[in-house]
């Protein structure tokens, strides 16, 4: 974690009225503007776009423990068929983030330790990942979505009883041009 915070960031919060004295706790309520490549592939919070926060900040021995959840609205296409997709998403999320000073150093040095920088946190990280982890892994438009045509990319959806010849087999080609000609030179007579 970085040591400088914006404390002007939408997504970094100031703890200094829990003053590092266990127990003590503040609630937030906040919207946010959402940072940039939130969310998957196919499926995302645009930039930009408002993210409302419901946060507990609460100040334990080892650092500030927030709990909270975001809700955001989503933009993408379907996995199957491409169609956009317009959904909201709920994620919730708790996560420790341990002062930095020297009379707080916490008993394992994990890598995955969210370090406060003074009095401020950064909750973009954990937001991320909070987000991101509700995410279906493959968004459909509706769940029984048929997809698209593998022959032609007509969308199944919109016309369900689409269907196409049975393909031949290459093995026996040579013969149904034969067959073509010889089609083609009785209509010609």
């Amino acid at each position: 974690m970085t040591d400088h915070l914006d404390p002007r960031a939408p997504l970094v919060l100031d703890t200094y009225e829990l003053g590092r004295r266990p127990g003590s706790q503040r609630e937030i309520t906040r919207i946010v503007p959402a940072p940039a490549d939130l969310g998957i592939e196919l499926l995302g919070v645009p930039e930009g776009s408002e993210i409302e926060l419901d946060l507990r900040l609460e100040a334990v021995m080892e650092g500030v423990l927030v709990t909270g959840s975001a809700f955001a609205d989503l933009e993408g296409e379907c996995g199957r068929c491409l169609e956009p997709i317009h959904d909201e998403v709920e994620a919730t999320f708790q996560e420790l983030f341990v002062y930095s000073d020297e009379g707080h150093e916490p008993v394992d040095e994990e890598e995955d330790v969210h370090r406060m920088a003074g009095d401020l946190l950064d909750l973009e990280p954990s937001l991320r990942d909070a987000v991101v982890l509700a995410l279906p892994f493959q968004p459909l438009c509706q769940d029984d979505c048929p997809g698209l045509c593998i022959e032609c990319g007509v969308r199944l959806a919109d016309d369900p009883d689409h269907t196409h010849e049975a393909p031949i087999d290459p093995r026996w080609a040579g013969l149904a041009n034969l067959q073509d000609q010889q089609d083609t030179s009785t209509t010609t007579d």
